[in-house]
């Protein structure tokens, strides 16, 4: 128990410290910005306690939008696709999330992009819409959540390739 605490609270540290360091600071054509952060929901397991990883994703969001100065956008984004992971889980996964046995690296990878996929473009479209907050700029909203998204998305997976521990 301890030490998945301290795991999670390492991970937690150099998620936000990576991208208030390095992520936030890359601006690949103007528009597309990687949000690696996001990979700490995705991953954090599944028969944990729902407040706490709701209470998590709002400490976690919320500092990201502290550093960056962004008025709570990232906090609000981060709680919803928190809120609703289970239905994304249960749809991506099926019977395997039901029984509250599901293991990232052992999930099949085609499963485990799509799932990625779900939860990466409703965060970067609420983040954008929020950030934006003009529907005027519906098409702007748009396309920096598809690229933002695709970059994020191949990060996500590159860093759960690299960093997965094979038992």
């Amino acid at each position: 128990m301890n030490n998945n605490v301290l795991l999670y609270s390492v991970q937690f540290i150099v998620l936000v410290l990576a991208q208030v360091l390095v992520f936030n600071h890359i601006n690949f054509l103007g528009s597309i910005n990687p949000y690696i952060y996001v990979i700490f929901i995705l991953l954090f397991p599944v028969n944990n306690n729902r407040l706490v990883f709701l209470l998590l994703s709002f400490a976690l969001g919320l500092t990201i939008d502290m550093f960056s100065d962004s008025g709570g956008v990232h906090a609000a984004a981060a709680v919803t696709i928190a809120f609703i992971r289970p239905v994304v889980l249960k749809f991506c996964f099926g019977s395997v999330y039901e029984h509250h046995t599901i293991k990232f690296k052992n999930v099949d990878f085609g499963a485990k992009v799509i799932y990625f996929i779900i939860l990466i473009f409703i965060h970067h479209f609420i983040l954008f819409a929020l950030e934006i907050f003009n529907f005027n700029d519906i098409i702007l909203v748009l396309q920096k959540t598809l690229f933002s998204s695709i970059f994020t998305i191949i990060l996500c997976l590159i860093t759960t390739t690299l960093f997965s521990r094979k038992t």
